[in-house]
């Protein structure tokens, strides 16, 4: 199975600082989209406490927060992204199938 060929996923994650859930949630999305869309993502990470005006743009209240702002429409999950299952479905990311048949 595969994900909507030739679509790019351009994602953002919302951190305030190097936090222990900031770094696990952008390790997690960061190892879940290397197995699932095959380098055909982006990841973009925004630091509020660098540029907080950034948070209105997107309704960011809590953070960590992914943002899935391509393809449309935006999905947004909160937390450190440790269930990835929850974040696959959320993200309505098809898992590929890796085992051989037989």
């Amino acid at each position: 199975m595969t994900n909507d060929n030739n679509q790019c996923w351009e994602l953002r994650v919302y951190v305030a600082g190097q936090t222990p859930k900031s770094i696990l949630a952008l390790k997690n999305i960061t190892k879940y989209c290397k197995e699932h869309l095959e380098g055909k993502y982006s990841i973009e990470v925004i630091d509020l406490l660098v540029n907080p005006q950034l948070a209105e743009g997107d309704q960011i209240f809590a953070i960590p927060t992914l943002v899935r702002k391509v393809p449309e429409p935006i999905r947004k999950i909160i937390g450190d992204l440790s269930n990835e299952e929850k974040v696959l479905v959320g993200l309505n990311i098809r898992p590929l199938i890796n085992k051989a048949i037989g």
